[in-house]
């Protein structure tokens, strides 16, 4: 996901939608080796300790926390809350075979 749809997300996620996400990167992350998405340093473990592992729902989280939140552990946001993909508008290509003289 990348950093402006991260950021209309975080604008309007609630904290209950965010510790329903980390529930769901918890349950099915499986390599937390690989480098994260926030800070190429890192890899997905620590990014889940600095953001993630203390999260409390009670607590007003900073926009630019819940963005880098949402753009490491996007992909288990609820779908209500994904970004829809616009569809590429298809575009009409004229050809002519070559004239060779």
């Amino acid at each position: 996901m990348n950093r402006t749809e991260a950021k209309l997300i975080a604008e309007k996620i609630t904290n209950e939608e965010l510790a329903e996400m980390f529930e769901t990167a918890k349950a099915n992350i499986t390599d937390w080796t690989k480098v994260s998405i926030v800070n190429k340093g890192m890899t997905k473990g620590a990014a889940w300790n600095i953001l993630a592992s203390d999260f409390d729902i009670e607590k007003t989280y900073n926009n630019l926390a819940k963005v880098n939140m949402i753009r490491e552990f996007g992909e288990f946001l609820p779908f209500y809350l994904k970004p829809t993909k616009k569809p590429k508008p298809t575009i009409n290509v004229v050809h002519q075979e070559p004239r060779f003289k």
